[in-house]
Parts: C-alpha cells; structure tokens; sequence
C-alpha cells in the first residue's frame, strides 16, 4: 500500500490539502464548503452549486463551459451536495489529465485551476443577480431530483426512518432541500446566500496526483477569501433511548421496506470507531453477515437485508424488503440477531473474516483519488486526525471484547415500516 500524505497550508479564508502521488495520471481537485445543516439554507446550498456550475460570466453558456472542458482534454467537472453528521457538504470537483504524460505540454494543471476559480469567484450575475433563465432551469432539475426520492422506494424509506428517528434534530434535514422552498428562491436571494456561503462556510480545497508542492501553492493564489472564525458547531450524536418508536405507512407498492435505526453514540475519530465498523461488518454489513445469512438465506423473509453506519451522526441503519406478512417474524429475527452480538455470539472465524473484508473495501476506496479526498476529509469534517495506516492496524488489533462492548452501546431507536395496500391492517 503506498501511503500517501497529506500536506496543510492555510490560506486566505481556506485550508490548501496537497496530496503528491505517481499512481495517478490524472490531476483531482476538489473544492469543499462545509457549513451547519439548517432549515433555512437547505435548498440554497442545494441550488447553488447547481447554479455556479451551469455557467459563468465568462463561460456564459452551458455549452460554452463544457466546450472549454472538452478543450482540456476532456476534463470531468461536476458538483455534489450531501450530510456528513449534522453538516452540509458542497462538493465541486474537476478530474484533469496530468501534462507529463501529453506530448502537447499545455499548462493543464494551471488552466483547470482558473476554471475552478472562474466558476466559483466570477458567477454568472448581473448587479448582483443569477441569470434568470440559468436559476429557472436548475430550480426545475432541483424539484425533479427532490420528488425522484418518492419513486426510489428504497431511498424513499431510507429518507423517512431519518425523518423519524431524528424529528427535531438537524439531521432529518435532506441534503436536497425543501422541495416547498425551491420556488421563493430568487436571484438575487440566491446571490445573497452565495455571498455568505463564501464568507461564513469551512473551505478547504484538495490537489491529489503527480504534482509540485510548490507549484500548486503559488497557482491557488487565485483564490482569495476572507479570513473567518473556526466553525464552533459540532455534530451531536449522544442521545438516550427512552422508547422505541414504530411507524407504519402504506403505499401502493409490491415489496414492504423494513427500515430500523439504531444509536450507537460513536462517531469517526472516537477510539472504539474501528470495533464499530467491526461489529457492523458481523452484523449486517457485508454478504456473510448475520442479517443476510439469518434474514434472508435461512428464513427466506427478506429480498435484501443490510446495514451500514453513519459515521459523523453515531447511527446504525438496517434495512430489508420483506412481504408485509411477514413484518413481525422479521422485526423479531433482526433483534435477535443484535441480541447474539450483544452476547458475543460470533466466531472467532466471522471476525477474521469481517477485518479482512473491511480491509479490502478500504484499499480500494483509497485505490481512486477521490476516495483518498473522502478518507482525508472525515478528518476535517470530524475535527481529528485520523490517519490512513489506522485502517489497517487499528482494524488488524480490535479484540472480541471490544466488538462485544460496541455492541452493548448499539441501542434501537427507530422501526419504519412501509407496507403495500395489502399491509394496511398490520
């Protein structure tokens, strides 16, 4: 495994992440603004990078900013917004061909960071206004890409057992907004946000691939920003179970979607994080686990029976398809099978095999360069300094007893279930 480093500069208003490696032959950059998830800026920041990467003032098309990109060899740009914990993630990112492998030695790296900084510095707005037909365009794919979360049934439950289990708390936010809020979005109060966003948000920018420390830090002199205060909001993940909660809703639809919550009151960086990620794989986390094998092989209850932790929030999410008939033999089966890792009943065989999977799942997350950002920026989501040896050897060293008293910590907290018609008298 090559190990990779991670060098910090702090500049005007962001953090420089420089990540030299030869295993690439292409250049990642990646800008990222991380800020509080609120109701009130939801759809804002789930507009806005669709907004800045449809055009800009001087790529004031569409076409014109793809043509450019074709121009670069074909360089990838595109934007994301998602929940890390109780923050709000925007994501621009640009994949560019590295010029030591090009016989036209065009200045690739250079000019991909003056399109960033273009997209991000220099939006398409007259006095202080988003182009109307660019806002009317991306408000329209905004809605589509809310209401697509009602015809994904599986995404749909996901949705509403957060909805649920985290009433109240930021985390029920949708990293896509409010669909109710996209139309009273104009642009000049988008233009306002984008102000702010720049001004107030966590930024940090990352270079991955054959590159020049220095070279990289004298190009990222384009970007400049105003300094700010360190982001006091930190993700809260304890909290106590008083009462299961069940919630039942009916749809018109062939397969029932089992989705339970669980509060586990870990979150990345703590020290039995790893024995969590452990104690998941045994459970629910990969095809051998127990909820696949007792779920759906032995019972034959389940289409799919998974699942996985959030690892900012300190949550544990299972899910399964199941026929509605069959809502209860399966609620019953699953508490049972986190019962038996409560009471350490795993072989020494499935823990093996479990840190040998977690493993290879790590090496080929850490295999692309966007997965090494990802690894990297927990860290700075998290506020610790997690570092990319600790997967293996933190992974390799976890003991039974520590899996048994992660386990122990595992509390339910939430049953979702949405059942066919059929189902209604459940």
């Amino acid at each position: 495994m090559e190990l990779v480093k991670e060098h910090l500069v702090e500049k005007s208003g962001y953090t420089l992440h420089i990540i030299p490696t030869e295993k690439y032959k292409t250049n990642t950059i990646v800008w990222k603004m991380k800020a509080p998830l609120e109701i009130e800026t939801a759809t804002y920041r789930a507009l806005l990078p669709n907004v800045l990467q449809s055009n800009s003032k001087k790529y004031n098309t569409t076409s014109a900013l793809r043509s450019y990109l074709d121009d670069l060899y074909g360089a990838s740009f595109y934007t994301d917004v998602s929940k890390k914990g109780e923050y709000h993630i925007i994501s621009f990112t640009i994949e560019v061909a590295n010029e030591k492998f090009l016989q036209d030695k065009t200045p690739l790296l250079q000019k991909a960071i003056e399109f960033l900084s273009e997209v991000i510095q220099n939006p398409n707005t007259t006095n202080r206004v988003f182009d109307e037909s660019t806002l009317k365009k991306e408000k329209h794919s905004l809605k589509r890409r809310i209401q697509s979360v009602y015809d994904d049934k599986m995404r749909y439950a996901s949705v509403r057992l957060v909805e649920e289990m985290c009433k109240d708390e930021p985390y029920a936010i949708q990293a896509t907004g409010d669909e109710n809020k996209v139309d009273e979005i104009t642009g000049a109060s988008l233009f306002e946000y984008y102000e702010r966003a720049f001004m107030e948000d966590q930024m940090d920018l990352y270079f991955i691939g054959d590159i020049d420390l220095n070279e990289v830090e004298n190009l990222c002199s384009l970007f400049q920003f105003q300094a700010r205060r360190t982001n006091l909001h930190k993700n809260s993940i304890n909290k106590e179970v008083n009462k299961i909660k069940e919630v039942k809703e009916t749809q018109d639809l062939n397969q029932g979607k089992l989705n339970i919550g669980c509060r586990t009151n870990i979150s990345y960086g703590d020290s039995d994080y790893f024995a969590l990620q452990i104690f998941n794989g045994i459970f629910g986390g990969f095809p051998h686990s127990k909820l696949f094998i007792n779920v759906r092989e032995k019972e034959s209850l389940a289409y799919y029976a998974a699942s996985r932790v959030e690892s900012h929030k300190g949550l544990l999410m299972i899910m399964s398809g199941i026929d509605s008939q069959n809502y209860e033999k399966a609620v019953s089966i699953i508490k049972e099978q986190l019962k038996l890792m409560k009471e350490g009943s795993f072989t020494d065989d499935e823990i093996t095999q479990t840190k040998a999977v977690i493993q290879n799942q790590f090496l080929e997350t850490i295999d692309s360069a966007r997965g090494v950002i990802e690894v990297f920026y927990h860290n700075t989501v998290a506020g610790t300094n997690v570092k990319i040896t600790d997967w293996i050897e933190k992974t390799n060293s976890t003991t039974r007893d520590e899996i048994i008293e992660v386990a122990n910590k595992v509390e339910l907290d939430t049953i979702y279930f949405l059942s066919g018609m059929e189902g209604e008298n459940i």
